[in-house]
């Protein structure tokens, strides 16, 4: 049976670090870096068990992925049993998925000091924000991470520290407090080995569709610990209606939980152009400088030229709030712009943008069109074929053919033979994030 085994788990302060060990036939899911997560936070009174966690939420995935076991000293006992649940909801949503089963010398149930605080996984983009407008009354901590869309690699410093200014400012305006936390999780896991074998099952990358809900969640067990921090919310990217193999959803990260702290999926019943009305009806009512920030090419603004952005800006146009009052340049020349893009297939699109232009095109037929150049999108999308326009957007040929290279290769075969594959992995770390 394969196995991964999780080494002696060290603090230092507010920094944790353990090494993986695996299965030859896992080696190749792993780089040679220690697993290393750091806070804002002291860590070093939080039990093992729950230090345990973190590294447990991102290789327990792969562990399932391919019937392995996972071996650990310790771990808190209500998170065992998380793993348990969600472990059924990944393996009913991904047929690859095979199980496997967790060991533990120790399982301990502590007792923290609990402080009635909630956090809330924060970027400031849609989905985010309006679960912020929901929950402002509790003042919920917001947590920003680094690790996926923002790699710990040196030319990412200027993106996080862009985010964090832009997280921190929007604390200090609301009065809330921030928490960031920064994590090494898809460069001590070879994501990019992941891509190969498990992209031709899902439809995103490998942490977007099987790993970010468990492993998001995870990652700051530490710190709402340390903190007594009751609550935790993340923001839903799809809604009640959309069945997509996707790693954040209800049947996930509502069973995530661990000792003195429950996790939960927030605003799922809201479709995201319901979302955006619930910010525009706060905008109108109490914050009407408020900016949003969902740029995939840039992290200090939004860049009004991604799909990203055309989708968000037409979405504040059906809210009722002018796109370039809220962050986003947008006049009447970008639909003429943006129908080009998106019928050359210039964007790598999933079926989760299928489902929001679809919301759009529902709100559109329902909005009196402010310009001529408006009704004409709207009169054109009305009849577009999304599922056409999906498809003919995709990855570019060369990285489908390194997957296909990268999945078949023996790992010695890999390691020398693919020098092309190691060149690559920096462009392909980066996955969709819906947040």
């Amino acid at each position: 049976m394969s196995s991964i085994i999780i080494d002696e788990i060290s603090t230092h302060e507010t920094t944790l670090e353990c090494s993986v060990r695996s299965a030859a036939d896992l080696e190749r899911f792993f780089t040679d870096e220690s697993f290393r997560t750091s806070y804002d936070v002291p860590i070093g009174d939080v039990p093992e068990g729950v230090l345990a966690i973190p590294v447990l939420a991102q290789v327990c995935p792969v562990a399932w992925a391919n019937g392995a076991d996972v071996y650990v000293d310790e771990v808190d006992a209500t998170f065992a049993r998380a793993l348990e649940d969600v472990k059924e909801s990944l393996c009913d949503m991904h047929d690859f998925l095979e199980g496997g089963t967790l060991y533990a010398r120790r399982t301990i149930e502590p007792e923290p000091d609990a402080t009635a605080e909630s956090g809330l996984l924060f970027t400031g983009g849609v989905d985010s924000t309006c679960s912020y407008v929901r929950h402002r009354e509790e003042s919920p901590t917001l947590i920003s991470v680094r690790g996926w869309t923002i790699t710990p690699d040196a030319a990412d410093d200027g993106k996080w520290d862009a985010l964090r200014e832009r997280v921190s400012g929007f604390a200090a305006d609301h009065d809330c407090e921030t928490a960031f936390v920064e994590s090494n999780m898809l460069s001590f896991l070879d994501h990019p080995m992941l891509l190969a074998h498990y992209k031709r099952y899902v439809d995103g990358g490998w942490y977007s569709s099987v790993g970010h809900g468990l492993g998001l969640l995870g990652l700051c067990a530490p710190m709402a610990y340390a903190r007594g921090m009751e609550d935790l919310y993340v923001a839903a990217t799809h809604w009640d209606g959309i069945d997509l193999e996707w790693g954040s959803r209800p049947d996930v990260d509502e069973h995530v939980r661990w000792a003195g702290t429950r996790c939960h999926h927030d605003a799922y019943e809201l479709t995201r152009q319901e979302r955006l009305d619930v910010i525009a009806d706060y905008v109108r009512d109490e914050d009407p400088e408020l900016q949003l920030q969902t740029c995939n090419d840039r992290m200090d603004g939004n860049c009004g030229e991604c799909e990203k952005c055309y989708r968000t800006a037409i979405g504040l146009r059906l809210s009722g709030l002018e796109p370039s009052s809220h962050g986003y340049p947008f006049s009447d020349a970008d639909y003429r712009d943006l129908r080009r893009s998106l019928e050359r297939g210039e964007w790598v699109l999933g079926q989760d943008e299928r489902h929001m232009w679809a919301d759009i095109r529902e709100r559109a037929s329902e909005t009196e069109p402010a310009t001529s150049a408006e009704r004409t999108f709207f009169e054109w999308l009305e009849t577009a074929d999304l599922a056409d326009l999906i498809s003919s957007s995709g990855s570019p040929l060369v990285h489908r053919l390194l997957w296909a290279g990268a999945r078949n290769a023996p790992n010695s075969v890999y390691n020398t033979v693919y020098p092309a594959w190691t060149t690559a992995k920096a462009g392909l770390r980066l996955v969709r994030s819906g947040r």
